[in-house]
């Protein structure tokens, strides 16, 4: 697997959460910046003292990987437990940044939580063993696979961790480098322990598995305003029925969740919106070359 390597770090500051990230540049079609930006918009925003979680989580996508140390690796293995699934890189800056607060937060709660790191965009596993041996690393790490990376949505930017609860559903989805608090609080409020923080709920539209996007009501820099009810509805049944130009295989919506700095889909969905509320004006200019979406979507 070859990696592009003209990635920058990226960080937005969101009080109180720091979000930075890798952009992953192999299959995403985005710059860096605009990688973390889409991701800025994706996840709910969250401060100290609320913590959100899905309202009616689906299960996590199960796998079988073999770990560095060629053991088998499973969520399966960690039913009953709370489990924090992390795709990472050892290039990626923000992802080395928050391996001593994992490794901390595996010590305090080593019975409860299972902490399971998918080494991603990795060519040398022996690399990835010496570099975890050296770190100190007390959570298991395996390579990702094709399949799994398949599976999570395609993990647009690193780190990018899931929240699985102890029923193995997941619960909440983090993109960037994470005030390292914000997972313990989760942690506690699952295990039923008093937590100083609000505890919400929310719909996934996309947010958590892109499968979702067709119960979204806005999508990042789709200015619906000169639709009515009825058009915006008509408009949001095509983005979530026509496939994005830009190679990503995903749905106009998707795309738009995804990764809000694709020009493509930007001007596809503008294309759409100006077609719904001028169905008059089907010049050769204003045909949206967009493909249907099948129902192999990816999530």
């Amino acid at each position: 697997m070859k990696r592009i390597v003209n990635f920058a770090f990226l960080c937005l500051v969101a009080v109180p959460v720091l979000l930075c990230g890798c952009g992953r540049t192999q299959a995403a079609h985005a710059d860096s910046a605009g990688v973390a930006e889409a991701a800025k918009q994706a996840e709910p925003a969250q401060d100290a003292n609320v913590i959100q979680f899905v309202k009616n989580p689906e299960g996590a996508p199960a796998f079988q990987l073999n770990d560095l140390e060629g053991k088998p690796l499973s969520l399966a293995e960690a039913k009953g437990k709370i489990v924090l699934l992390n795709f990472w890189a050892t290039w990626c800056g923000p992802c080395l940044a928050e391996i001593a607060d994992l490794v901390d937060l595996q010590k305090r709660y080593a019975d409860k939580l299972e902490i399971i790191a998918l080494a991603t965009d990795e060519d040398d596993a022996d690399e990835v063993r010496r570099f975890v041996l050296k770190s100190g690393i007390n959570y298991r790490v395996a390579m990702i696979s094709d399949e799994v990376r398949r599976d999570y949505g395609g993990i647009a930017a690193l780190p990018t961790s899931f929240v699985i609860d102890a029923q193995g559903r997941i619960v909440q989805k983090h993109v960037g480098l994470n005030d390292p608090t914000i997972y313990e609080l989760e942690v506690k409020a699952m295990l039923g322990e008093p937590v100083d923080a609000k505890v919400e709920y929310f719909e996934d539209n996309g947010q958590i598995f892109l499968k979702n996007a067709g119960r979204a009501t806005e999508l990042p820099g789709v200015d619906f305003s000169k639709l009515n009810a009825k058009q915006k509805s008509a408009a949001l049944r095509r983005m979530n029925a026509e496939f994005c130009d830009c190679g990503c295989k995903l749905t106009l919506a998707q795309c738009r969740i995804n990764d809000s700095a694709c020009r493509v889909s930007l001007a596809l969905t503008a294309r759409v919106v100006s077609q719904v509320a001028h169905p008059g004006a089907t010049g050769g200019a204003a045909k949206n070359t967009a493909k249907i979406a099948t129902p192999n979507q990816q999530r």
